[in-house]
């Protein structure tokens, strides 16, 4: 490619290119640059790994100050996600290096995980699907049994905290599955402007869906208070942030019949080691854990790789886009 760019050429670090799916293509940025891509990296060879690095991508890796720090040429991080709370801002911000995420990619894909998880535990799929491959239906003395809970949807209340792209995707769904739409306001704000109060939210719903980034004001935004508030026994969904809910109040939500089910696509430690308090709920049938998967379709991934390179040619061009620290 023909180029009057006199800058020599980039440097372009990938910390964990398999954290996007292995059929994902990548395309090559449309200006003189050399790509290393590593599979995987750990926080600690973050330092050594950017050390000469012009643009940095990362999906989940954390870029704290520390590694910012070793990589003097550093001017730009592309985080291949929404989310930016892994990437030390206000010392990127500080050395004027651009970080900008890439948004709305998900837009089907998660909404559709979401439901997804709302029929499995609304009709009680994976309890049956056990009790059949278990033998159950063998000792029925009728055509059928009745030994978990099913509910429909149309008609039914779902209460979505986060009013943002993915919130209102959801709803569209909702809509049009006849079900009635409230959506949250902020934790200690009334009602107004199309949303109701919080815990009017948490009282009044069916099913909760969660739709809004972790920070220090949303972390454990659902705890054993928020949980006493759900009288309706709902259904809580979270495929946005594990920090969001209170791990270990959930499992005495779901032990004490609080809630009537969980559908979890996050947890507050990924990969959860053995002994988190997650894992320890997958003895109950009304609660699904996936592995972080909501946004990974195949068409979504490889809008996500598109994006984030559209980023990084927009910033080496001048013209910098979805910048979140300036």
């Amino acid at each position: 490619m023909e180029t009057n760019d006199s800058r020599p050429p980039a440097v372009i670090v990938f910390l964990d290119r398999g954290s996007l799916p292995p059929d994902t293509v990548m395309r090559a940025p449309d200006f003189p640059h050399r790509m290393v891509s590593f599979e995987e990296t750990s926080p600690e060879e973050v330092g050594g790994r950017i050390a000469s690095a012009d643009i940095v991508i990362t999906n989940k890796v954390p870029v704290r100050a520390g590694a910012i720090d070793t990589a003097a040429r550093l001017r730009m991080i592309a985080v291949a996600a929404t989310g930016t709370d892994i990437v030390d801002l206000d010392t990127c911000s500080a050395r004027g290096i651009v970080v900008s995420n890439v948004r709305d990619y998900a837009r089907t894909t998660v909404p559709e995980h979401v439901f997804a998880l709302i029929f499995a535990l609304r009709r009680s799929l994976f309890a049956y699907h056990d009790s059949v491959r278990r033998g159950r239906w063998q000792t029925a003395t009728q055509f059928c049994f009745f030994d978990h809970p099913i509910g429909d949807l149309a008609g039914s209340t779902i209460g979505i905290i986060g009013r943002g792209a993915l919130g209102q995707a959801v709803a569209d769904i909702a809509r049009a599955l006849r079900m009635n739409v409230l959506f949250a306001g902020r934790k200690g704000e009334g009602a107004g402007d199309g949303h109701a109060a919080f815990g009017d939210v948490l009282r009044r719903s069916d099913i909760i869906t969660l739709h809004v980034p972790l920070t220090a004001g949303t972390k454990g935004m659902i705890g054993a208070a928020e949980f006493a508030l759900m009288e309706r026994h709902p259904i809580l969904i979270n495929t946005a942030r594990g920090g969001l809910v209170d791990e270990v109040a959930l499992g005495d939500a779901l032990e004490s019949g609080r809630i009537s089910g969980a559908g979890f696509d996050v947890a507050s430690r990924e990969p959860p080691p053995a002994d988190h308090a997650l894992m320890a709920l997958l003895k109950f049938p009304n609660f699904i854990l996936t592995p972080h998967v909501a946004w990974a379709s195949r068409e979504a991934s490889q809008v996500l790789a598109d994006r984030t390179i559209d980023n990084i040619e927009t910033f080496w061009a001048g013209k910098p886009r979805n910048v979140v620290n300036g």
